[in-house]
């Protein structure tokens, strides 16, 4: 059996990941201030925050600094003690689920971010779910400490009970609610006690040794530092050290307590993640076989489209995860799907709408591809042929409204929004067989009509009328019917494929009924 190919320092100190959890549980916050931890920024912006207060670097869309919410997949790489942060925020926005399903593809781990006053919520047990049956590391970082929060034990237990999934905390409380004020680090026995910083600023740190350091009592209080105590006690004699080898398995999840907004614990929850989490590895086939990590073919799987990051030239990004091999900017590959050839010239990397231009990028690493029009979501660039991975998720509509432009004169920026967005996947697009020539949008949630009509003003000048339509789902169909039938509306997506929008499950039943023999499927064949 061939030994195993070394993996070189520049793959090995790669971590990859993605931030996971239910709307308003503090992600982009979290992203904010791994940035500013990291260096890679001086004040973290808060997602929502007050009027005047520095909006979040991680987020650029006009949409997403108004409603403080994440909408789109942003994709940020900093330095951080000698490793290198490749980090996925995703949106937290249950409406964009497909993006952030696709986006968890591209990572190596998942941070799961829980509320302490809330615990694990609808939304994150979802996105769990994806990371489970990845086989992804999770780690765990329960958040908003400073608020009145639930008892420790009591969220280490739910997460258990209903992600079926071992815990191992790494830091622990002390304190919660306006009496937090810090967290014990177990593998160092250390108790890191903060004062809390400017806003938006790095918090301070009061030097502190053990938990028995005699002025960690003063500091404290007697009856808080013997609550500490025995509550640290508890966890040694309940709860084993953290197992790397366990949390590579994704068996247990290491957890960590603190406050993002506040910085308490956010440092020590670096420190630790960047030693536990995985490097990039092998890239698994479709056909059941692999690609070393550190071959001498080189290969990139493209998981978003973003239209319109710079304004200037109105252009289309492909987010693109270099899975094997080494890019170097210039060199050519072969895009899978077309069997074109590519001569990968320009790429950037991206740190919310800035971007750099790169030489050189790593396994692990996501780079940003001029795309003009030929990428498409789960393409593959390799300098092999015929290289095919898993088909990233697609989710099925189950809101739909036809859409037209406002103003007939602005019909070609009409057109050419209509075509981008529908392939970043904004929205789902449907041109009916017969009558109205209107196309059909279909969308997982209302958010997303939102954001396609905002979009369309904003980065193309044309007002949009969207009319709702009664349909909740849709099938596709292995072939045109030769009659349209009484149930439903007959309607084909981009790729030529006929599909029919359907008001309830029973008219599926009675379509059937009227075209037996006729395949019936909830997505399309890719």
């Amino acid at each position: 059996m061939p030994s195993p190919v070394p993996v070189p320092p520049e793959v090995a100190r790669r971590r990859t990941f993605a931030i996971i959890s239910h709307p308003d549980a503090g992600k982009t916050t979290l992203t904010e201030k791994l940035l500013l931890y990291s260096g890679a920024i001086r004040q973290a912006g808060i997602v929502g925050g007050k009027a005047g207060s520095k909006g979040a670097t991680s987020d650029w869309m006009a949409m997403e600094r108004e409603r403080g919410i994440s909408i789109s997949s942003a994709a940020l790489q900093v330095d951080y003690e000698g490793f290198v942060l490749n980090l996925l925020d995703t949106p937290g926005h249950q409406d964009f689920s497909e993006d952030t399903y696709r986006t968890l593809t591209a990572a190596d781990a998942a941070v799961m971010l829980l509320d302490a006053a809330r615990g694990v919520q609808e939304q994150t047990l979802k996105l769990f779910e994806v990371c489970r049956r990845r086989g992804l590391p999770t780690f765990t970082f329960i958040n908003k400490l400073d608020r009145p929060a639930r008892d420790p034990f009591d969220l280490l237990d739910e997460v258990e009970q209903v992600l079926g999934l071992a815990t191992s905390p790494v830091t622990w409380p002390i304190g919660s609610g306006p009496d937090f004020r810090g967290v014990y680090d177990r593998p160092a026995r250390a108790v890191h006690l903060y004062e809390r910083a400017e806003r938006g600023g790095r918090a301070g740190v009061v030097a502190v040794g053990g938990v028995d350091d005699p002025h960690l009592a003063e500091l404290l209080g007697h009856e808080a530092h013997a609550r500490l105590v025995e509550e640290i006690e508890t966890v040694e004699a309940l709860l084993p050290p953290t197992d790397p080898a366990a949390v590579l398995a994704a068996e247990v999840t290491p957890v960590f307590f603190g406050s993002v907004l506040n910085n308490f614990g956010v440092d020590i929850f670096l420190e630790h993640f960047v030693r536990l989490a995985p490097a990039p590895g092998d890239l698994h086939l479709l056909d059941g076989g692999t690609l070393p990590v550190a071959g001498p073919e080189f290969t990139a799987v493209v998981f978003k489209l973003q239209a319109n990051l710079d304004k200037r030239h109105r252009d289309r990004t492909a987010y693109a995860r270099i899975a094997t091999g080494i890019f170097e900017r210039g060199m050519t590959a072969t895009h899978v799907r077309s069997g074109r050839t590519l001569r990968l010239a320009r790429a950037h990397t991206l740190f919310a709408d800035e971007r750099e231009t790169i030489d050189v990028a790593h396994p692990g690493d996501v780079v940003g591809l001029v795309n003009p029009g030929l990428l498409r979501i789960g393409d593959v660039i390799s300098t092999l042929d015929g290289v095919a991975v898993a088909p990233l998720p697609r989710f099925a509509p189950e809101v739909f409204a036809t859409v037209r432009s406002k103003d007939v004169q602005r019909d070609k920026a009409f057109r050419k929004g209509l075509d981008q967005l529908a392939e970043e996947g904004v929205i789902q697009r449907f041109y009916p067989a017969q009558g109205a020539r209107d196309a059909v949008l279909g969308a997982v949630g209302q958010l997303q009509f939102e954001v396609f009509a905002r979009r369309m003003q904003d980065e193309y000048g044309v007002e949009v009328i969207l009319s709702p339509e009664p349909f909740t789902l849709v099938r596709w169909l292995d072939a045109t019917p030769t009659s349209p039938g009484r149930f439903g509306r007959l309607v084909h997506d981009p790729d030529g494929a006929p599909a029919v929008l359907f008001r309830h499950a029973r008219e599926v039943d009675y379509f059937q009924e009227e075209h037996p023999g006729l395949g019936v499927r909830s997505l399309p064949t890719l």
